[in-house]
């Protein structure tokens, strides 16, 4: 589990092919790997991976066919979000996230907006459903609140250290971003689909 709290920008050093997965090193940007062990898991632009090997400030991942079929922004040298994965003790300075990306979004509209940037983004039409005003969502693997909803379409306020800490800042319209949507909206669309008739309000 995770906050959505980006704990440092990495970049994506080495990215080796093999067959349809990949093997990934990552710089880790200054993050501190002194409680990380090899198993442990990371969170790369919203995504859970396990770290196979820690060494010099980098770390290895390998990273699945499935993965990367339903994911964005592993390209080689790209910036990246890091979080280390959450302990009991920790603060939840964002919200709860798993690491599972739920779709891949398209940036409509990304802009100054006073001190704070807008950022609009087209959601996958399956996804609309679980995105509310005012609810969380991770972008990227950071923890945000939703302004506005209209469709699939929703809008973000990004204040200025939000920028500073994470690859948001290199956003524009047309990015496609990692979508991971508020879980507790998909257990009560679970639970939903088994109420029996004879429960009561």
């Amino acid at each position: 589990m995770f906050t959505g709290i980006i704990q440092a920008i990495g970049r994506i050093h080495e990215y080796e092919a093999r067959g349809a997965d990949a093997r990934m090193v990552i710089e880790g940007g200054g993050l501190d790997f002194s409680d990380v062990a090899p198993g442990d898991s990371i969170a790369v632009n919203g995504v859970c991976l396990t770290a196979v090997n820690l060494s010099a400030g980098r770390f290895t991942v390998d990273v699945s066919a499935e993965t990367l079929s339903c994911t964005e922004g592993f390209a080689p040298g790209a910036e990246v979000n890091l979080e280390k994965a959450l302990r009991l003790a920790d603060r939840l300075g964002g919200h709860l996230v798993s690491g599972h990306v739920d779709g891949v979004g398209t940036v409509h509209r990304f802009e100054r907006a006073g001190e704070s940037h807008l950022l609009e983004i087209d959601a996958p039409p399956a996804l609309a459903r679980y995105i509310i005003r005012k609810g969380s969502i991770a972008v990227k693997g950071v923890s945000l609140t939703v302004n506005r909803v209209d469709g699939a379409r929703f809008a973000l306020n990004l204040i200025p250290h939000t920028l500073e800490v994470t690859a948001l800042k290199h956003l524009r319209p047309g990015s496609r971003v990692n979508l991971e949507v508020d879980m507790i909206a998909r257990y009560v669309e679970r639970m939903t689909q088994f109420t029996h008739p004879t429960d009561k309000d």
